[in-house]
């Protein structure tokens, strides 16, 4: 008779890697491959349509500011419904928003104010969505795994970014950015369809009472009352910015100019890629002592691919470039899913539980951070405007 140690031996699943942990993983790993070579196919189908760089600017735009516009709401509505449902609602429509670009794409019609209104459909869905994975995600895991388990989920991600960038350039140069939105779109069905299975019974119902300006109001407070919390993000929100002009607008007419095209500028994206698996790999056997403080510092390597786009480096340099500011990139990436991972159970919110008021004293959380040894109290996913 075979006893449970024994099937706990034979299963290849480590202990951590539950149900919800494994969809999401999975999840994640399909949307990333569409995603990224989507960000190439529409940069491209900007600039095939006559665009030029500033056209290329407002459709980047397009989807940030509904994301920003948005996202307080979306925190408010996943606190408030199961967070499952809202990722596969918020899946839907973004599969809807790329395939209708992929169909003006394909049909050579496609206007700037279409791509830009599609673009920020897309933003908009990502709003809902993002506060609710995060909450999913963090509530998955739990144990002194927890930094192991979020190595090896943004592995997954960045894994699926490496041949996502890499194919994603390669279709676009070879058939066209129509079809890469199109493909984009069916990894949007398919991980919508993974999340709808995902089981919420394990997260407490939220308490009858007060509003979303209340939640809003408390979730501002205690995220303004600590400010290693805010100098970190206002840090990363600044560098997020310039490297997201670097990659959406920048980047692919550099590309088009002095590096041959789609191709080339695909394979560097897919070489940054490699550099976060590489950095993943390296958090799952690498604890800083200080957390945050090693995490924060690999923030500053993100200067390098706009420098080498400036100058503008031979392709090999771009890679090598890419590569090495991925490393850092997850090296931050990890240490910061780490540090807002909840100390107790069934407190996971978006995008951290927070122990408050202090009481003259501090205990150490698995995190390696000086937490204060108080009460739980949420700190609400709307606060986090900013939020890498």
């Amino acid at each position: 008779m075979t006893s449970p140690v024994d099937l706990r031996r034979r299963s290849r699943r480590p202990a951590w890697a539950g149900r919800n942990y494994s969809l999401l993983t999975a999840a994640a790993f399909v949307t990333n491959l569409g995603s990224h070579g989507a960000l190439i196919a529409a940069a491209f189908a900007v600039l095939e349509a006559g665009g030029d760089g500033g056209d290329v600017g407002l459709v980047a735009a397009a989807r940030t500011l509904p994301l920003v516009l948005f996202l307080l709401i979306g925190g408010a509505v996943a606190d408030r419904l199961p967070r499952h449902r809202v990722m596969v609602a918020a899946n839907a429509l973004n599969c809807l928003s790329q395939a209708d670009f992929a169909v003006l794409v394909l049909s050579g019609e496609a206007e700037l104010w279409q791509m830009m209104l599609l673009t920020a459909l897309g933003g908009t869905g990502q709003a809902f969505f993002s506060p609710a994975a995060e909450g999913m995600l963090l509530s998955s895991v739990e144990g002194e795994q927890a930094s192991r388990a979020f190595a090896v989920f943004r592995m997954a991600m960045q894994g699926a970014a490496v041949g996502g960038a890499a194919l994603g350039g390669a279709m676009v140069a070879a058939i066209g950015p129509g079809w890469v939105l199109a493909a984009d779109a069916a990894t949007f069905a398919v991980a919508g369809s993974m999340r709808a299975f995902l089981d919420v019974g394990h997260i407490p119902q939220r308490a009858r009472g007060g509003g979303m300006l209340a939640d809003l109001r408390e979730g501002w407070r205690e995220f303004a009352g600590r400010p290693w919390l805010w100098g970190i993000v206002v840090q990363f929100s600044i560098a997020n910015a310039v490297v997201g002009a670097a990659d959406a607008v920048y980047g692919p007419l550099v590309a088009r100019d002095h590096l041959g095209g789609a191709g080339p500028w695909g394979l560097a994206l897919g070489f940054f890629g490699a550099g976060t698996v590489a950095g993943a790999l390296l958090m799952t056997r690498w604890k800083p002592r200080r957390l945050l403080l090693a995490g924060t510092l690999c923030v500053f390597p993100l200067a390098l691919p706009s420098a080498a786009l400036a100058v503008p480096a031979p392709i090999s340099v771009l890679c090598a470039v890419m590569f090495l500011t991925g490393v850092t990139l997850e090296v931050f990436g990890v240490s910061w899913m780490t540090a807002q991972h909840p100390c107790e159970r069934n407190l996971a919110v978006w995008p951290m539980t927070w122990y408050s008021e202090r009481t003259g004293e501090t205990s150490k959380g698995r995190t390696g951070l000086d937490w204060p040894a108080c009460r739980p109290r949420k700190l609400r996913a709307n606060s986090l405007l900013m939020t890498p």
